[in-house]
């Protein structure tokens, strides 16, 4: 295809452009596909400030949610905590049966197991910040002599976004706190069973059994962190597991940075006491317009897919909200299976969002595609990894610089009558889910590519990415 050749000329080529009102029924807000078209030439830009014409953004999200049947969930319901749902005898097996098998991939040069692979994987580990509910002490402005920071919500806004792009995130959000909705998604009991009590005082505290929140604090700052998808795409083996502990390793360094410049600020900074900490980061992020839930259940975004890991901090800050998202995501996820079927253990739902919770660690009020983790944590014992198949498989996974993959998020934001098509496009284009566990590229080949820094790339999804 000529390098000039434009989405409207392609679409015509295919014979789509002039059909907008044989369409129209499936084209979303009754939008045209022809007018449509025009705005995503004249304005496709892409980044969180100026995203592409097919990310609308909506006063509601776009999954249903029951707020009176939402309750604070409490961190200790999740499937970290294996033993809660699994009986001790099988959970020793579990345990057993991962290191067996783990010593004997790796004795045995396994692809993807090897000496390199697992050392890599200690390294992506190491060097993390440190990682607490309050932060760590700074140089406030009282020490300094001078008054808190002061500015309009829209200038706090557009100062904590590029400061945070600044130190490793990949998108930022904001979400107001409000008693009987968003509120709910803060833990009642952290990882460390802690109670996080939400409360009417000056300032945050911690004690043995309690995080202390103020009531003030009513700004939740949500932002993501990119995984490198070419190593990824190498699950259930050690480099794709490796890629989400280097994430999580990047956030606590990202997350101490934060808590350093609000607090230098003179505002609130109060962080994750540990992985997984303080609140439902998906849910948030939804709420943030970071991106719409997947039939993973996880957060997929415009700008990355699937590929990223999302964390959040409390402040007093006032900072203007960022609204939800409709880019056809969560839509698209309904005539997709794509990640169900490449699910070895069925953990992942078939069907169509439900509000049917299935097993304790989901929490109920809300429509979604509910997975079985007690089958997803049995196939990530035999492998000895977290897995992340699903991430992997997903259409939205592959690397959004290319042409086609513009064309298809537009089409999956606008036309609905057009994503079983391009599921099968996808698989066509990728190729078909692999239903045996096997990983989708070669973990050899992975260690002769010249990938960027971290293995993604940081200019991409964003305005002013290159000088």
């Amino acid at each position: 295809m000529p390098e000039n050749l434009t989405r409207r000329e392609f679409l015509k080529d295919l014979g789509l452009v002039g059909a907008g009102v044989s369409l129209a029924p499936a084209m979303a807000d009754g939008d045209s596909l022809d007018s449509f078209l025009e705005r995503a030439d004249d304005s496709w830009k892409p980044g969180p400030a100026a995203r592409p014409a097919w990310v609308k953004t909506v006063d509601k999200i776009t999954m249903e949610v029951d707020w009176p049947k939402v309750q604070r969930y409490s961190e200790m319901e999740t499937l970290r905590h294996e033993p809660k749902y699994i009986p001790k005898d099988r959970y020793d097996k579990l345990q057993q049966m991962r290191s067996d098998n783990l010593d004997r991939f790796l004795k045995t040069s396994k692809p993807g197991y090897t000496l390199k692979d697992f050392a890599l994987q200690d390294a992506c580990g190491a060097g993390a910040g440190a990682q607490s509910f309050l932060g760590p002490q700074v140089t406030t402005p009282d020490k300094r002599g001078v008054p808190a920071w002061t500015g309009s919500p829209e200038d706090a806004a557009r100062m904590v976004t590029v400061a945070m792009r600044h130190m490793g995130a990949a998108t930022v959000g904001f979400v107001q706190l409000e008693t009987n909705t968003t509120e709910k998604l803060i833990y009642s009991i952290d990882p460390d069973k802690k109670e996080m009590v939400i409360a009417d005082v000056d300032m945050p505290a911690e004690n043995d059994k309690q995080r202390i929140i103020p009531k003030k604090a009513r700004t939740a700052i949500v932002y993501t962190v990119q995984m490198s998808q070419e190593t990824l795409k190498r699950a259930p083996a050690v480099l794709g597991s490796l890629t989400t502990s280097l994430t999580y390793t990047l956030n606590r360094s990202i997350q101490l940075r934060a808590q350093t410049f609000l607090k230098a600020l003179g505002y609130m900074a109060l962080g994750e006491s540990s992985t997984n900490a303080l609140a439902i980061a998906p849910a948030l992020g939804v709420f943030a317009g970071l991106g719409e839930m997947s039939r993973y259940n996880r957060l997929i975004t415009p700008e990355y897919g699937p590929m990223v890991r999302v964390f959040k901090l409390l402040t007093d800050l006032p900072i203007a909200t960022t609204k939800p998202i409709d880019a056809g995501l969560f839509a698209f996820c309904q005539a997709c299976t794509k990640c169900a079927d490449a699910c070895p253990s069925k953990a992942l739902s078939f069907g169509p969002p439900t509000w049917e919770v299935v097993g304790g660690w989901n929490n109920p009020g809300h429509k979604a595609f509910f997975e079985d983790s007690i089958k997803c944590r049995n196939f990530q014992y035999s492998v000895g990894t977290n897995c992340g198949l699903c991430f992997a498989a997903c259409p939205f996974a592959s690397k959004n610089n290319a042409f086609m993959h513009a064309f298809r998020n537009a089409m999956a934001a606008t036309v609905p009558a057009f994503d079983g098509v391009l599921r099968t496009l996808d698989d066509v284009m990728y190729g078909a889910p692999d239903v045996n566990g096997n990983v989708l590229k070669d973990c050899e080949a992975w260690w002769k590519l010249d990938l960027p820094e971290y293995g993604m790339d940081s200019t991409q999804g964003h305005r002013d990415g290159y000088a």
